[in-house]
């Protein structure tokens, strides 16, 4: 069977093969994130420009699940073959394209190695095809949950324990579910039944699996907006804000945003990228909810007057987020932690000047180092005598989520576990001393 699919191919010009533009592009993009470290959603608009809706969604299906399940694609190959191929062959590449339609995107073996062959022409078309077949007939199934990186489950154990690991692999292997914040907690009861979801929390509601966001009651008139459970809390911690100001710094798309006006607060939201802020309007407008929007780089720009509140959704690893971006796990190192790191401690120092004597600073990061939380507060409370951590309380935190004994808020992978887990996320509040 493989050598009649080999046939087929080396009779036929690559351009008349269904599909393999879709495959071309999904090379391009698993080089981009592999070799240049690109983020997965950005590189995709490059390596599938020109490409129908549908082609798109499949490059980025390819790309995200070969990502995920990597390291079990490699052993796969690294089994099949006498010596191992280099990371980054074009061979090696191809193969985890290959496979992982196979193994996780029901794609029959002919037709995956038929748009495989094409993209290694000139190269080891042969070894390609022996590794696919001897893999293939195996009839392998990938191992559930999807093994981490050995170097992400080596520095996430020295930081959290040997449990935390298996707990990251295991929520790696679950659908994250789909959260909803809404704009009148008041409703909550009410949208839960009407969404057929669970809250956990005032203002929340966990959809049922599989739901179609955009065609459920309530989203096109803007009753509600799609933020996960855990990035909502840092936005619950400033409370309401009964006309008060509060600066939303790297605000968008929005959703925390949408929840300060929601409660009450005069927000101003800031972000350096004109198309996420775009975005955010979009999202305002949806929900009818105000906010002043500016475009800005926190490094340079200054406002006018202090703020009474802010919140401070620092640029971060995105490693909180791994199970929605699988390329997370194997673009973030030690040097891309410590680079951003310093930027959030740049940017937290400055924000500390912006607000007012007797406010509140919300600093947080979708992220499981411990670098770009815990050690960063800690850092800015030895240079900052002026601030003081506010602990969060119970009673402000969804169901499930508690305050660590420390005071700050840090949600790690077996959090609501039983219930579909969260993101991982820091968050702490800070008060600065009135003078």
């Amino acid at each position: 069977m493989p050598r009649r699919a080999s046939q087929s191919v080396s009779n036929s010009r690559p351009a008349d093969i269904p599909g393999l533009p879709a495959r071309r592009a999904a090379l391009r993009l698993l080089d981009a994130v592999l070799r240049r470290g690109d983020p997965l959603e950005l590189a995709l608009h490059g390596a599938a420009q020109g490409l129908p809706a549908a082609d798109r969604a499949l490059v980025h299906a390819i790309a995200a699940e070969a990502l995920r399940h990597l390291p079990d694609l490699d052993a796969l190959i690294d089994g099949a073959t006498r010596q191992p191929l280099p990371n980054d062959a074009k061979a090696r590449m191809v193969l985890r394209i290959a496979l992982i339609q196979v193994l996780a995107l029901g794609t029959a073996p002919h037709a995956a190695i038929a748009t495989a062959l094409p993209l290694v022409d000139g190269g080891p078309r042969k070894l390609v095809h022996g590794v696919f077949g001897t893999v293939t007939r195996a009839a392998p199934a990938l191992p559930d949950p999807p093994t981490l990186p050995e170097e992400v489950a080596a520095r996430w154990e020295a930081q959290w324990g040997g449990d935390m690991p298996a707990a990251a692999a295991s929520a790696y292997g679950v659908r994250p579910p789909v959260d909803v914040s809404l704009r009148h907690p008041a409703e909550t009861a009410d949208w839960a039944e009407k969404l057929g979801g669970e809250s956990f929390a005032p203002g929340h509601v966990r959809l049922p699996d599989h739901a179609s966001v955009t065609e459920l009651p309530g989203f096109a008139e803007g009753a509600w907006w799609v933020q996960d459970l855990a990035a909502s809390c840092p936005a619950r911690l400033l409370g309401t804000g009964e006309g008060r100001t509060v600066l939303d710094l790297c605000a968008a798309p929005g959703g925390k945003t949408m929840q300060l006006a929601a409660a009450g607060w005069q927000v101003t939201a800031l972000d350096q990228s004109k198309k996420r802020l775009e975005r955010l309007s979009e999202n305002l407008a949806r929900t009818a909810l105000a906010a002043t929007i500016l475009q800005a780089d926190l490094r340079q720009w200054e406002p006018k007057r202090q703020a009474d509140a802010i919140l401070l959704d620092a640029p971060c690893t995105a490693t909180g987020i791994y199970r929605r971006h699988p390329d997370v796990l194997h673009r973030i190192g030690p040097r891309q932690i410590a680079e951003l790191a310093e930027l959030q401690a740049e940017l937290l120092s400055r924000a500390a000047q912006w607000l007012k004597p007797g406010g509140t600073l919300i600093y947080a990061t979708c992220s499981l180092e411990k670098a770009e939380g815990e050690e960063q507060l800690e850092a800015f409370l030895r240079q900052n005598p002026g601030f003081s951590l506010q602990p969060a309380q119970q009673g402000e935190l969804p169901q499930g989520i508690c305050p660590d004994p420390e005071g700050w808020l840090r949600t790690l992978p077996d959090t609501l576990a039983d219930k579909g887990g969260t993101d991982g996320f820091f968050v702490a509040r800070l008060a600065r001393a009135a003078q």
